[in-house]
């Protein structure tokens, strides 16, 4: 078994109102892709700043590293980075001039890994920092936290702002560090970038966990339907198969002249979905 690296034990943070986390317990893994899947308002924020030690909770407790996240806040900072939803930097003239301080605030003298990301995100960070773009004030924020190279990343919704490219571009840095064994928690609202980075996936609704399911169990659980046509004016096939039965599929169609064929698959959002109108607690 995996080290356990983020421990919730029956976290609440009550704003009254019924806003707020309430009673969440969830275990994360050394070296796992955590996704965190919620509407606008369902506490995804709030149980981020928790595990980051910047809200005291009402009841329960985080702990990172077997350190407790309130009263450790200082000494997790070693070994977490962090992307918050929100973005506001303090008023330095351009993105650089901010890199460059925050790596001094992180202890970092070798900047030839913050070079390589800014790169990678087509990043210009001569520009004015108050009058970047979304897009480039996340790239800027990205680029300050994970400069760092530390072991747990805890990403709030990372790719708001971000073009098609760009996110490509950023799955594909997350996958790099899930293979060199990071532990990542990952808050999102695009289910196919949580498809292709997460091993699980919590759902919130309502400040509470509804659900948790293994992606791998998900996706080998469900069936695909596919839609095939034939050049010889045969009517169009249609078969619901496991993804276990697709080599199958292809095998049965050898030999056949055909036109086309089309899947409709089972999707995160599809479970979500499902689970979301069940708002069944787990």
């Amino acid at each position: 078994m995996s080290e356990t690296i983020i421990r919730i034990e029956a976290l609440t943070k009550d704003y009254g109102q019924s806003r707020g986390i309430f009673d969440l317990n969830l275990e994360l893994k050394q070296g796992e892709c955590f996704g965190y899947v919620g509407t606008n308002g369902s506490g995804k924020t709030t149980t981020i700043r928790s595990i980051m030690g910047f809200i005291r909770p009402n009841e329960g407790r985080v702990f990172v590293k077997d350190k407790d996240a309130w009263h450790d806040s200082t000494e997790l900072k070693k070994y977490v980075a962090y992307v918050p939803g929100e973005i506001a930097f303090p008023p330095f003239k351009t993105g650089l001039d901010f890199l460059k301080k925050q790596a001094e605030y992180l202890g970092i003298r070798d900047l030839s890994y913050m070079s390589q990301l800014i790169k990678l995100f087509h990043l210009d960070p001569t520009a004015n920092l108050a009058r970047m773009s979304k897009g480039m004030k996340q790239k800027t924020a990205l680029v300050a936290a994970l400069m760092a190279d530390r072991e747990i990343l805890i990403l709030d919704e990372p790719t708001t702002g971000l073009d098609p490219l760009m996110r490509e571009v950023f799955i594909d840095l997350i996958n790099s560090e899930k293979k060199r064994g990071k532990t990542i928690f990952i808050s999102g609202h695009i289910f196919e970038e949580v498809e292709e980075l997460c091993d699980r996936t919590a759902f919130i609704k309502d400040g509470r966990i509804i659900d948790v399911v293994d992606m791998e169990e998900l996706f080998e659980n469900h069936k695909s339907t596919f839609h095939i046509g034939f050049n010889d004016g045969s009517e169009e096939l249609e078969l619901t198969l496991n993804r276990s039965e697709y080599g199958s599929l292809f095998t049965r169609l050898q030999g056949r002249d055909v036109r086309y064929i089309s899947e409709e698959s089972y999707t995160l959002e599809d479970y979500f979905s499902e689970a979301y109108k069940r708002g069944e607690r787990i």
